[in-house]
């Protein structure tokens, strides 16, 4: 695994825990950054899924 997918699977695992509190407390505001978060973790993980299948490649 290469940083960013590391970096990428940790932010998308705080993006849950923070999507989730904000669902548990009603706060949409928190529940929204959560979901924001989340998906820039995801984006983050494939490019670094998509960096170790060209290093694979090559």
């Amino acid at each position: 695994m290469n940083k960013d997918q590391v970096k990428g699977r940790v932010t998308e695992a705080a993006g849950r825990v923070k999507e989730a509190f904000g669902k548990m407390t009603g706060n949409k505001q928190t529940q929204v950054a959560g979901t924001l978060k989340k998906d820039l973790g995801k984006t983050q993980a494939a490019y670094g899924d998509v960096k170790a299948d060209i290093k694979k490649a090559e």
